[in-house]
């Protein structure tokens, strides 16, 4: 398959400083799927200041997201990369995985391919979205001798990645990268322990863009009761379905909320991804033998999730292991939904008991009764969804986000951090 190259959305001369010339950034993501990472990228596209840096992002695969871009003008191109490298789950990595000798040399192959690319295309830094992104497209990063931004939005650890594979990204994190963006505190913490900060590396929450945040809901707290009455409250999971995003447990919640609020009804929203279709069928199998075919739908992949949101009376995350942010949690706030989410990434957009309530992992009980309680008080569950907007707006919003990546391409680029002789980065202060 031959490299398709889309190229759109170049600044206008007027919005050009003459003494700051646009720099060209390449973002580079190993899948063209709508994940939750992928729309992050989307969405800070397009908030880029195009009058000082022109996005240009690179796919190693073909998908919706392309489309996507395209649409939003942003120059899209796709480099295919083997798909069985790029499907491949990340439990599914390990040791024998990683030295089998066809991939290796594939992959060898599609860096100097990549490296070659990213010359021609004199990218004044390449800004990695994703962990086989990170890997990939930083040895070809440091095969053109490009400075290299890693944007690191997975979970670090034993519970979400084989052994093998956290302490060699954690090695190469100080050996690769000129500076590192973590979509959390949490996340950071995996690379770097409290104990030994980096000044190469800073927290950058994702933001949702001022189209998902809808206006606040006029709803009477007569009417409020009245849909209680009527039992037509609405709850709903979003998020791929995966081992652990935890569909499972809240199928399990769901069966206890049902016999408190028997017309209630529920949404799985999103499909497998990566190889995980076993696990979708398992799930689904437990919505039958929890008698809850008649109350739960599986929608499958949609791309009007907002509007879904827009729908839900509260907003369920489940997470199973430490969730590194949590970017529909974001969303749900940003449509004025009181969330009910676990533990990881996400204490540092929920507050608890304000904007939404925190329930411990794996613990279908706990979220059960936290599911009641908001459904029992609407005008609780309102008032938290109003002060959850207001958070998103003082902190979660797209252009935040942008503004402080911007700082960060200002910092790399003006200290022209380069590798040292002994391969290690020049850390920035």
């Amino acid at each position: 398959m031959g490299t398709g190259s889309v190229a759109l959305s170049r600044p206008s001369p007027e919005n050009i400083s003459d003494s700051a010339p646009v720099r060209r950034i390449l973002l580079l993501d190993h899948t063209a799927s709508l994940g939750g990472g992928e729309l992050a990228l989307l969405h800070l596209v397009q908030a880029l200041d195009r009058g000082r840096y022109a996005p240009v992002v690179v796919l190693f695969a073909e998908g919706p997201l392309v489309e996507r871009l395209v649409e939003a003008g942003v120059e899209t191109h796709v480099l295919p990369l083997s798909p069985r490298v790029v499907r491949s789950s990340k439990d599914s990595l390990g040791l024998s995985s990683l030295f089998r000798l066809r991939d290796v040399l594939e992959t060898g192959l599609y860096v100097l391919r990549l490296a070659r690319f990213l010359r021609a295309q004199r990218a004044a830094l390449v800004h990695t979205n994703s962990l086989k992104a990170d890997i990939i497209g930083g040895l070809a990063a440091r095969l053109a001798r490009i400075p290299l931004l890693w944007h690191v939005r997975d979970s670090i650890t034993g519970d979400y990645l084989p052994r093998s594979v956290v302490m060699a990204f954690r090695r190469l994190c100080r050996i690769l990268p000129n500076f590192i963006v973590a979509n959390s505190h949490a996340t950071l913490a995996n690379l770097f322990p409290p104990s030994r900060p980096t000044p190469r590396a800073r927290v950058v929450h994702d933001g949702v863009p001022a189209s998902l945040l809808t206006p606040e809901p006029k709803v009477e707290l007569e009417n409020s009761r009245g849909r209680q009455s009527q039992g037509t409250r609405r709850v709903g999971l979003v998020g791929r379905i995966s081992l652990w995003k935890g569909q499972h447990i809240f199928l399990q919640a769901v069966a206890q909320v049902r016999q408190r609020f028997p017309n209630a009804s529920f949404q799985i929203i999103g499909s497998a991804l990566f190889q995980e279709q076993d696990y979708e069928r398992e799930v689904q199998a437990l919505a039958t033998a929890l008698d809850l075919d008649d109350c739960v739908e599986f929608t499958g992949f949609r791309d009007d999730v907002p509007a879904l949101i827009s729908r839900l009376d509260v907003l369920v995350h489940a997470s199973t292991t430490g969730e590194p942010f949590g970017q529909v949690i974001v969303e749900g706030m940003a449509a004025g939904k009181p969330v009910v989410a676990t533990d990881g990434g996400v204490p540092e957009i929920v507050v608890n008991g304000q904007t939404g309530i925190l329930v411990p992992m794996n613990a279908a009980d706990p979220m059960a009764e936290a599911i009641l309680s908001l459904l029992v008080d609407p005008a609780a569950a309102r008032r938290m969804g109003h002060l959850g907007r207001q958070r998103v707006i003082e902190h979660f919003t797209v252009d935040l986000t942008a503004r402080r990546i911007e700082a960060v391409y200002t910092q790399v680029l003006d200290l022209r951090a380069a590798p040292c002789a002994n391969g290690l980065t020049t850390e920035l202060s």
